[in-house]
């Protein structure tokens, strides 16, 4: 038996959300803000039994105008509703527990495996409330009247419905519970007139009690003070934790006199009883990884003081550098003296452990009345850790409490972070990723996603997909939106090309993946199931077709084509090379070899970029590429699911270089930067990024783009010294290639970063159209 999901309604951001449980451990992860903290504090409110926890801001923003609109004028006769929130708990069991939920069995021939019981917290009396608030405010409206000569605007509590309940919801309020049936709420057997059972209370049954009776919910909150006893009074050291630890599992003393009696004992003799005690916990957290190879043991020793006889701390937590030997004491420090992030990786097994015994010890005779299902919920636990430490913590989790004992009682945790190295260790299965709305304002809500469904369904690009993860360490799911690039030089500029050319993206948390044109498209149902907003930076990768087959047409021929390896990188000529063409002809009298790469503008060429041929356009032939739409670019999300996507790559410029004026097509970034920026590459002091030519000045603009052309895609250009130069540079006087500040505008669209920006960026787009064809004047 286990926690399946929660289904929430009306509560802050989880308007209509489903969760779903794994049996051993379920991971929260999202961008700040999206609904994680408000799922955990649902889940203690509601289960706590206690309405007055309640505020009127728990309800969801756009449940407020619906209380607003119960005002005092407003006709009686219709049946009054006011908004209520509610939580859904839904269990999974098997046979042999089926005599714990026969309180929630909807029906005597149930057939199933999942029972629920609906939490809700709504009115005691509609009617009531509703005439509750009308007599307060017409004592406000004697009020009003009688201060309208003195002219004061002063108006008094309660202003409206709203206003009325956050003083006296708790009066208003109650909290009902529900048995639900499964099928009745199947989306295909669904009854729109069905209406679940409520759970009347009596002396001995309530719905809080059954509920009480299922599950044990623990809270391990990300704040954990965990500095030395010199801090403010709120500090929480290791050693009062462990302390307290030890109050609770030491052996029951029979009187006080034992109590006292230890107290004359020597200090050495305690510090062994508490070796004794502590033994099976220490031995515990080094399945965590603690100790490690060079970190030392721990050990209690005893810090008796009369005078703090009645005190709180009666012992503290040393670490050992140096084991006792016959020459000497052990050499030992106090627990300050340790790093936080493993004082924070003992501190929560040990708090782990404690939780653990506070649920499984029971008193004899009281067997029964232990909760068949623990859930214990970790905030944060990568605190003060390293990353490895945090990959360990989250391996070693369930060795440290096994999810499932032999006596079929049920240990689930549930952790919300924001590592992704967490994330990287367990896959996707466990992760439950919650997605901020689009809608901005009142309306404001989240989903939560399933990522063992993705992991299901795409058995194809899963493995791929967690490989990328783990190697990278991307943090996708923490972003508002993403960037998928075409490689390292990308990855490096793209951030000073925002900060240079779309500076209000800097408020906006990105994620900037490279991952190259031909496994971007790999990344494409990921996205679409997270619905995540994605521009994606490619190049257009122009290269000869291949050889058409015989009754074949051009475009047939260049369907198959794979992406090109990146050019590995060679040491770079001397700067006497400047004028070298890589051993190059500008064209060659030689047949040029199929799928080797060739200047966009030759006739018939076709793109090598698989994320341009199997996802954005999805066209082979360069020319169609470039003449593709602005809406053969985007892909918007249906009601189906999907996401916001655009793809942005080389489009052709106008360049002026000396008395040459002509219309130059790019294949890759470093191509498109030096054609919008010809005067900037061919300085002197700009020879680090790897486009100028001595001679430039003497040669005619077709001349000139060749030569770029042959030295980028030549063996011995190097990329990542063509990023580095251009991040060394002092002199910003350059622009951002056409096709990326394209997709950097229509990004800011769509990552909500204030009206003001959107309505500034709309209208910017409003008076420049995006065309097939971009006119940008370079002049030298």
């Amino acid at each position: 038996m286990h926690l399946h999901s929660l289904a929430f309604k009306n509560f802050r951001r989880l308007k209509d959300t489903r969760i779903d449980f794994a049996q051993d451990l379920t991971i929260f992860v999202g961008a700040n803000n999206s609904g994680k903290t408000s799922a955990t504090h649902a889940i203690e409110l509601f289960l706590s039994g206690g309405k007055d926890k309640f505020t009127v801001h728990d309800f969801s923003a756009g449940c407020w105008a619906d209380f607003e609109k119960f005002t005092a004028e407003c006709a009686t006769d219709a049946k009054i509703e006011f908004p209520s929130i509610s939580l859904d708990i839904w269990f999974s069991v098997d046979e042999d527990n089926l005599y714990r939920v026969v309180d929630l069995l909807p029906r005597s021939a149930w057939e199933g495996s999942l029972v629920g019981i609906r939490i809700e917290f709504a009115t005691k009396d509609a009617s009531q409330t509703l005439a509750n608030f009308r007599e307060k405010f017409a004592e406000v409206v004697k009020f009003a009247k009688t201060k309208e000569k003195d002219g004061q605007d002063y108006k008094p509590w309660p202003r409206n419905m709203r206003d009325y309940l956050s003083k006296e919801l708790k009066n208003e309020y109650v909290l009902r519970y529900f048995i639900l049936d499964e099928a009745q709420l199947k989306a295909e057997t669904a009854n729109a007139s069905y209406v679940p059972k409520e759970i009347i209370s009596d002396a001995d049954r309530s719905g809080h009690t059954i509920i009480n009776s299922l599950i044990k919910v623990d809270f391990l909150s990300a704040q954990r003070h965990l500095s030395d006893g010199n801090a403010q009074a709120r500090t929480e050291d290791l050693s009062k934790r462990l302390s307290r630890f030890y109050a609770r599992n030491q052996k029951k003393q029979e009187d006080d006199h034992n109590a006292l009696g230890a107290l004359a004992l020597s200090e050495a003799q305690l510090t062994k009883h508490l070796a004794d005690v502590f033994r099976d916990t220490f031995k515990s957290l080094r399945k965590l990884g603690y100790p490690g190879l060079a970190n030392p043991n721990l050990e209690i020793r005893a810090a008796l003081k009369l005078e703090r006889l009645m005190g709180d701390q009666q012992a503290k937590v040393h670490y050992l550098l140096e084991e006792a030997n016959a020459e000497g004491e052990a050499l030992a420090l106090p627990d300050s003296y340790n790093g936080l992030g493993f004082k924070n990786l003992i501190y929560m097994g040990v708090e782990l452990l404690d939780l653990h015994s506070a649920w499984s010890t029971t008193e004899e005779g009281e067997e029964d009345k232990r909760p068949p299902i623990h859930l214990i919920f970790i905030e944060e636990p990568e605190a003060h850790m390293h990353a490895q430490l945090q990959q360990a913590f989250v391996r070693k989790l369930t060795d440290l409490i096994p999810s499932t004992g032999d006596d079929e009682y049920v240990t689930q945790f549930v952790i919300t972070t924001h590592s992704p190295h967490i994330l990287y260790e367990r896959g996707f299965a466990p992760i439950r990723y919650f997605r901020r709305s689009l809608d901005t304002g009142v309306k404001q809500s989240s989903a939560v996603f399933n990522l063992s469904v993705f992991y299901d369904q795409n058995k194809s690009d899963r493995s791929f997909l967690q490989r990328y993860m783990k190697l990278t360490h991307c943090d996708l799911f923490f972003a508002d939106a993403a960037i998928l690039v075409e490689g390292n030089v990308e990855r490096l500029v793209l951030p000073l090309m925002i900060a240079h050319g779309a500076e209000r993206l800097g408020s906006a948390y990105l994620s900037i993946l490279e991952v190259s044109g031909a496994f971007a498209f790999r990344f494409r149902k990921l996205i679409e199931f997270l619905g995540l907003t994605t521009l994606i930076v490619t190049d257009l990768d122009s290269v000869h077709p291949t050889l058409p087959k015989k009754g074949s047409t051009l475009k047939e021929a260049g369907a198959d084509v794979k992406a090109i390896a990146d050019i590995e990188e060679e040491d770079e000529d001397e700067d006497e090379d400047d004028d070298d063409d890589n051993g190059s002809d500008l064209e060659g009298e030689k047949k040029p070899k199929p799928r080797s790469k060739c200047p966009a503008n030759t006739p018939g060429a076709v793109t090598a970029n698989q994320t341009l041929l199997q996802w954005l356009p999805g066209k082979s032939l360069v020319d169609e590429l470039l003449s593709a739409s602005v809406e053969d670019r985007l892909q918007a999300p249906t009601a189906a699911g999907g996401a916001h996507v655009m793809v942005t790559y080389q489009c052709p410029v106008r360049v002026t270089w000396g008395s040459d004026t002509i219309d130059l097509k790019s294949r890759t970034l470093e191509e498109a930067f030096a054609y919008e920026n010809l005067d900037w590459c061919q300085k002197k002091e700009h020879r680090e990024v790897g486009l100028r030519w001595a001679k430039s000045s003497a040669m005619s603009l077709e001349e000139l783009a060749a030569k770029i052309h042959n030295r980028v895609k030549g063996e011995n250009f190097k990329k990542t010294d063509f990023a580095l130069g251009l991040l060394a540079s002092s002199d910003a006087n350059w622009v951002v290639p056409t096709y990326i500040q394209k997709g950097l505008d229509w990004l800011i669209q769509h990552v909500a970063i204030g009206d003001d920006l959107i309505e500034h960026t709309s209208a910017k787009l409003k008076s420049a159209p995006d065309k097939a064809l971009s006119k940008i004047e370079v002049t030298r």
